[in-house]
């Protein structure tokens, strides 16, 4: 009989990624290459967590870590749940910064446990990872793209009420012309405090506007870099989360008034501008817009998503 589980270690490598892009609310994410690593290992008892970068000395090291919880439900979707553990991560995408450090731990951890299992990646697809990944984040739009890389619509199926939804995600192509650079301040901003701030309902004239820019943006990415200002205009959710982050919102303010097309990243606080990335003045010149004690950088986008190391 063949072993369930494979030989040795397993490493995993997953993208840094930035959610709604302006209009695009729970719908369209972007991979950024800002990768956390992680190592995965089946042991015959116990379990070993080391976390060493961003959350080092904060997250939990026991079953409640985040990569191991992504872990333990692959395993039982597979059906094989491996009697020990070793799990080591090194984090580099920020935590809490709207930069997808939730979902490359759960798309990481689903990785993992779907390599260290001998028939993993046969069983366990692209396509099923990303609705188990989306159910155990709420949703698709930042799991998608640590996935699967590039730029992903992403959404659910409608079902009869009371079934779970499936979750389903689509890749785009990037115009190779739009390069990115992200300014992340140094407070957190909790995704459940940014969520809290958006009211139940919305004018229907403001979700029409934002259905119409989400639209624009899909072809600005791929093909119509020079529409990208009007493309991530935002009324449905940005605005209402200036409370939660004054500092980037003023900065996205101020970079849109220069023609800067500047986003919250995520829930934030972190501010995405979109640039030309053969324009090595004007990223400098948005990069010097970063207030004290934000970091400033330009990410390339990343086009291969989680990878098996």
């Amino acid at each position: 009989m063949a072993p369930v589980f494979v030989d040795g270690p397993v490493r995993v490598s997953v993208p840094a990624t930035s959610a709604n892009l302006g209009p695009g609310y729970d719908t369209l994410g972007l991979a950024l290459d800002l990768r956390d690593e992680l190592e995965g290992e089946v042991l015959a008892s116990g379990l070993e967590v080391q976390v060493t970068g961003a959350g080092e000395g904060t997250v939990p090291l026991d079953e409640s870590h985040l990569v191991v919880r992504s872990m333990r439900a692959a395993f039982t979707v597979l059906g094989e749940q491996p009697p020990g553990l070793r799990l080591t991560c090194h984090n580099v995408v920020p935590h809490a910064r709207g930069l997808g450090s939730s979902s490359a731990a759960i798309v990481g951890g689903l990785v993992l446990a779907r390599t260290l299992v001998t028939d993993g990646a046969a069983r366990l697809p692209d396509d099923a990872l990303v609705d188990l990944a989306s159910r155990i984040e709420g949703h698709p739009d930042n799991v998608a793209p640590a996935l699967l890389g590039g730029f992903v619509v992403a959404g659910a199926d409608e079902v009869p009420a009371g079934e779970e939804p499936h979750f389903f995600a689509i890749r785009g192509s990037v115009d190779p012309r739009i390069g990115v650079v992200v300014l992340v301040p140094p407070t957190p901003v909790s995704t459940e405090a940014a969520r809290g701030l958006l009211p139940a309902e919305v004018p229907h004239a403001d979700a029409a506007a934002n259905s119409g820019r989400a639209a624009l943006l899909v072809a600005a990415l791929t093909a119509r870099p020079d529409q990208l200002l009007r493309a991530t205009r935002d009324v449905l959710h940005q605005e209402y989360r200036r409370p939660a982050m004054p500092e980037s919102l003023a900065l996205i303010d101020r970079l849109r008034a220069e023609g800067v097309p500047a986003i919250v990243s995520g829930a934030g606080p972190t501010v995405l501008a979109f640039v030309d990335a053969a324009d090595e003045v004007g990223i400098r010149r948005v990069l010097d817009t970063a207030p004290d004690g934000w970091w400033a950088t330009r990410l390339a986008v990343d086009l291969r998503g989680a990878l098996v190391v």
